[in-house]
């Protein structure tokens, strides 16, 4: 497959095409395990967190929307949605492989060498300025903002995990996006 841009891939595998797929998975792994390496010091729960991102990200493609959000920061903000929601449960959900009848790997040694190699890898080659801006937000309005952004999903829904009301999520998403768009035309400059 010719190098296509990731929104052609996204759309492309909206459309049923697995090779375009797994050339975006092939282009965002290390990304993808870096980041869960870092942000949890487990490359089984990385890898788990990281396949778990993956196949979120296949049934979301369809909702993706090019020009509104980076396909790659589309992609970590499932993984830092998918990461959050792990620790509030305690555990890697598994709901989107499941969905794809994918079954969890165990890992060999090999496999974990392989972990630790991505995420060296990653760690050569740091992230998009986005996403260390959405590291920097406050946990409330990350969450907010990926719920709703990212995720695409109704204030009241999210209010009603949250516990608060409606407003109050409002704010934290406009809040976490205005900060957002400071950091990054800082990050420009």
């Amino acid at each position: 497959m010719m190098e296509l841009h990731d929104d052609a891939l996204l759309a492309a595998a909206a459309g049923g095409d697995a090779d375009a797929f797994a050339a975006f998975y092939r282009r965002h792994l290390a990304v993808v395990v870096g980041y869960m390496v870092r942000r949890t010091g487990n490359p089984e729960v990385a890898a788990d967190l990281a396949a778990e991102t993956f196949a979120a990200a296949l049934l979301a493609c369809p909702r993706y929307r090019p020009g509104v959000t980076a396909a790659r920061a589309w992609l970590l903000a499932i993984g830092e949605h998918k990461l959050l929601d792990s620790r509030r449960r305690g555990r890697v959900e598994s709901a989107a492989r499941r969905r794809l009848a994918m079954e969890r790997i165990e890992l060999t040694d090999d496999d974990l060498d392989r972990v630790e190699e991505l995420a060296a890898h990653d760690r050569a080659h740091p992230p998009a300025a986005l996403l260390d801006a959405v590291e920097h937000l406050g946990e409330e309005q990350r969450v907010a903002v990926l719920a709703r952004v990212v995720d695409e999903r109704d204030y009241a829904e999210i209010a009603a995990e949250l516990r608060c009301s409606e407003a109050v999520v409002r704010k934290r998403v406009s809040r976490g996006l205005a900060r957002l768009r400071t950091q990054l035309r800082g990050a420009e400059a």
